[in-house]
C-alpha cells in the first residue's frame, strides 16, 4: 500500500484493506479487527444539525444558479442593459466560481471547513448588496462575480465537512443532501422570481446565507480537521458532540488519528504530488467523474430547457415547472437509497438513463428537421429532456460530490478537491457556451454527442469506480491508494 510503504515498507492488498480499516503502526488494523461503529452507540442529533447547517450553504448555491433565469427581462428593462451586457452578467458567475473552487481547498486546509464557510457566505452576502443596489452593469457584474466565488466553495466544502463528520452508514445520504438543496435553491429562486421584483429576489438570497453563519456557531468543526492540525483536544471534544455524550468514541478517535500520522509522515502536498503513482488512481476518478458530469450535457440542457421545449412545440412553462418539480423529487429520493444502493450502481443507472434521455432528444429533433412523424416530436422531446433531469439527479448530479469528498486522502484533499471541483466549473462554462453553437450546427446531433459522453461515462464507472457504501474513509482511501 503506498502510503504505508513510504512510513513502514509494508504492502497491504486491496482486499484486505477493505475489510479492516487502515490503522496502527505494525499492521494496517492496528490488531483491531473491530469496527468501530459496532461499539459506538449515541445521538445523532448533532451529526442532523450540522448537515442541515452545512447545506444552507448549498441553498445559498442554488440561490446563485436560479437566480438569473427569472430576472432576465426585468434588470434587462430597468437598467437599459444589451443582450451582451446582460450576457455577461450570467456567465460572469461561472468564472467567480472556478476562482472559489481554485483557492477552497487550501483555505479549507488553513481555516477549516467552518472557516471556509463563514467567507463563501461573507462573499455571497457582499455580492447579492451590490446587485440590489446595482445602477448599472459594473455593480452587477461584480455582485455576480462575488456570488459566483461563494458557489465554487460551497461546491467544495460543503460535501467535504459533511464526509468528515458524519457516520460511514449515514455519509451518502447526509453527503448526497447538498445536490439536494442546490436543486431546491435553483427551484425556490424560479418559482419566487416570477413574482418578486429582481432586487427583492436578490435580498432573499442573503436568507440562506444568514442561517448559516449563525448555525456555525451550534456545530463543531471537522474532527478530521482538528486531528490534522494537532489540536487534539478540540478534535475530541467535536467527535464526542457529533456521536452524543454517552458514545464511546475511543476506537474511532484513535483509528483517525494513527491514519492522520501515518499521512503527516508524509511531505506536505502540492499539485504536482497529485500526479504521483500513489495520488493518481483517486485523482482519475474524482476528476473523471466530474468530466462526465458537466460534459454529458446538462448545464446546457439546465441553462436552456425552455428553449428546447419551445423549439420541440411543447410549452415552455409547463415544461420547466414539471422539470423543477421532478429534479428536486428524485434528488430527494436519491438520498434515501444512496447508502442502500451504493455509489455504483446509481451511476450505472443514471448514465444509462441519460443516454437514453439524449436520444429520445435527438429523434425527436431529427423527426422535426427532416418533417417526419411531426405529432410525435413535441411527446418525444418532453420525455427525454424528463428521462434526462431525472436520471442526472438519480445519480450523476450527487455521487460524484459524493465520492469525491470519500477518495481523497486528507493530506492532499484541499489540492486535489479543487483540482476537481476546477474541472467541474470548467465543464460547466464550456458546455453552457457551447450549446447554442452546437445546436445552430446540429440541434439532433448535439443531443447525440452528448448522448456518446454519456456512454463513455458508463464504461468509465464499470471499470475505473469503486464502491465507497459502508467504509470509512481511511479504508476507502486505503484501498484505492494502495
Amino acid at each position: 500500500m503506498a502510503i504505508k510503504e513510504d512510513v513502514e515498507n509494508a504492502t497491504v492488498g486491496e482486499n484486505e484493506a477493505l475489510s479492516q480499516p487502515l490503522m496502527g503502526k505494525d499492521r494496517p488494523d492496528g490488531g483491531r479487527g473491530s469496527d468501530p461503529e459496532n461499539s459506538r452507540k449515541g445521538s445523532k442529533g448533532m451529526v442532523y444539525l450540522s448537515t442541515f447547517v452545512a447545506v444552507c450553504g448549498s441553498f445559498a448555491f442554488g440561490s446563485c444558479a436560479g437566480y438569473s433565469s427569472p430576472t432576465q427581462d426585468a434588470i434587462t428593462k430597468d437598467l437599459s442593459l444589451t443582450l451582451a451586457e446582460f450576457s455577461v452578467f450570467g456567465s460572469i458567475l461561472t468564472f467567480g466560481a472556478m476562482i472559489g473552487a481554485i483557492t477552497s481547498g487550501p483555505i479549507a486546509d488553513f481555516i477549516g471547513r467552518k472557516g471556509t464557510m463563514r467567507v463563501s457566505s461573507a462573499f455571497c452576502v457582499a455580492g447579492w448588496l451590490a446587485i440590489y443596489f446595482a445602477k448599472g452593469p459594473l455593480s452587477l457584474d461584480i455582485g455576480r462575480l462575488a456570488t459566483g466565488y461563494g458557489m465554487g466553495a460551497f461546491s467544495y466544502v460543503v460535501p467535504v465537512f459533511i464526509a468528515e463528520f458524519a457516520p460511514k452508514e449515514l455519509r451518502g445520504a447526509l453527503t448526497a443532501a447538498n445536490q439536494l438543496m442546490i436543486c431546491a435553491g435553483v427551484s425556490v429562486a424560479f418559482i419566487i422570481g416570477t413574482v418578486l421584483s429582481w432586487r427583492a429576489l436578490a435580498l432573499t438570497g442573503l436568507i440562506p446565507c444568514a442561517i448559516l453563519l449563525f448555525g456555525l456557531f451550534l456545530i463543531p468543526e471537522s474532527p478530521r480537521w482538528l486531528a490534522k492540525t494537532g489540536r487534539d483536544k478540540d478534535f475530541e471534544t467535536a467527535l464526542q458532540k457529533l456521536r452524543g455524550k454517552d458514545a464511546d468514541i475511543s476506537e474511532e478517535a484513535e483509528e483517525i488519528k494513527d491514519y492522520i500520522e501515518t499521512l503527516e509522515r508524509l511531505p506536505k502536498a502540492k499539485f504536482l504530488d497529485l500526479f504521483q503513482r500513489r495520488y493518481l488512481r483517486s485523482v482519475i476518478i474524482g476528476v473523471g467523474l466530474m468530466v462526465f458530469q458537466q460534459f454529458g450535457g446538462i448545464n446546457g440542457v439546465c441553462f436552456y430547457v425552455s428553449n428546447i421545449f419551445e423549439s420541440a412545440g411543447f410549452s415552455a412553462t409547463a415544461g420547466t415547472i414539471i422539470y423543477a418539480i421532478l429534479q428536486v423529487v428524485i434528488t430527494g429520493l436519491n438520498i434515501a437509497v444512496i447508502d442502500r444502493a451504493g455509489r455504483k450502481p446509481l451511476l450505472l443507472v443514471a448514465a444509462t438513463g441519460l443516454v437514453l434521455g439524449c436520444l429520445l432528444t435527438a429523434l425527436s429533433f431529427y423527426l422535426k428537421d427532416h418533417e417526419l412523424a411531426l405529432k410525435s416530436v413535441p411527446g418525444l422531446a418532453v420525455a427525454g429532456i424528463l428521462l434526462y433531469i431525472g436520471s442526472f439527479s438519480a445519480g450523476m448530479g450527487a455521487v460524484p460530490w459524493v465520492v469525491m469528498s470519500e477518495i481523497f486522502p486528507i493530506n492532499i484533499k484541499g489540492v486535489a478537491g479543487s483540482l476537481a471541483t476546477l474541472v467541474n466549473w470548467f465543464g460547466a462554462w464550456a458546455i453552457s457556451y457551447t450549446y447554442n453553437f452546437l445546436m445552430s450546427w446540429s440541434s439532433y446531433g448535439t443531443f447525440i454527442i452528448y448522448a456518446a459522453i454519456n456512454a463513455l461515462a458508463i464504461v468509465f464507472v464499470v471499470f475505473v469506480v469503486p464502491e465507497t457504501k459502508g467504509r470509512t474513509l481511511e479504508q476507502i482511501q486505503a484501498a484505492i491508494n494502495g
